[in-house]
């Protein structure tokens, strides 16, 4: 099967990018995903995602993790399910798209910044000195000092194959702050199973998490990420966050075609 594909980042965390309008790749496999997202044998991505038509809504987003499993959702692969679809011109500056969680609302602007709206947290729950919550995809906030010098695959690893999490999984963040409404984050990914240069909803969940915990008073937050500067924004309420948008640079890398055997 020859594949056509595009290449997109948000803030270094990277997709391979499938136009699936005309249903061409439903017969994808978990080893073909696999061999795309693999960074010596094939494309290089953390995920695959597939842009499909959807009657109620712009399009509809399929994440998959670069081990090939079908995923929860993924923030930056939002985003640049956006900029790909305004690549194919499918949207303007404004869409609404179906995900694995629900609908979701975004803006697009001309240096493709996309603005992402994610669905509401109403639970951050305490685990010793870290925080659980679940804000579209699970995660494990812990806050560290000098989270440079991590080893993050032995310390990311090290919690998500612990008892708790073994066999589900979940996503491992560090976080640093560096100012009031700015804080520094490492992420280790299940289903990647290595560190990211960037996760969206391990953002959001940092930037939740560092209000809960009180290490900030802003509801407007900066997320450094290896790979560039995250924004979140959030309104505060009883029954936990709502109104949570996720901002962020995407960027369009290269396209080509690839021989599945």
């Amino acid at each position: 099967m020859r594949l056509t594909f595009e290449k997109f980042h948000g803030a270094g965390n990277d997709f391979v990018m499938l136009d699936d309008r005309a249903g061409d790749y439903q017969n994808i496999t978990a080893a073909q995903i696999q061999l795309l997202c693999d960074r010596h044998m094939g494309i290089g991505a953390d995920g695959l995602i597939l842009i499909r038509l959807n009657a109620d809504s712009d399009f509809t987003m399929v994440y998959y993790n670069a081990d090939g499993q079908p995923s929860s959702m993924c923030g930056n692969g939002g985003r640049c399910a956006v900029a790909f679809a305004h690549k194919l011109r499918m949207v303007d500056q404004h869409t609404q798209f179906m995900a694995v969680d629900g609908l979701h609302h975004a803006s697009y602007r001309t240096d493709g910044q996309v603005r992402l709206a994610m669905q509401d947290v109403a639970g951050l729950d305490r685990m010793g000195e870290a925080v659980v919550t679940n804000t579209g995809s699970p995660h494990y906030v812990l806050v560290k000092t000098e989270i440079d010098r991590l080893d993050m695959y032995r310390e990311g690893s090290s919690i998500r194959y612990s008892p708790p999490f073994k066999q589900e999984g979940i996503n491992v963040n560090f976080m640093e702050q560096i100012a009031s409404d700015r804080f520094k984050i490492r992420t280790y990914e299940r289903g990647v199973e290595n560190e990211t240069l960037a996760c969206g909803t391990g953002a959001v969940a940092g930037a939740l998490a560092m209000h809960f915990l009180g290490y900030t008073t802003h509801n407007k937050i900066a997320i450094q990420a290896l790979g560039g500067l995250l924004s979140i924004d959030f309104k505060k309420k009883a029954s936990g966050y709502t109104d949570i948008y996720l901002s962020g640079p995407t960027q369009y890398v290269f396209s080509g075609s690839i021989v599945l055997l």
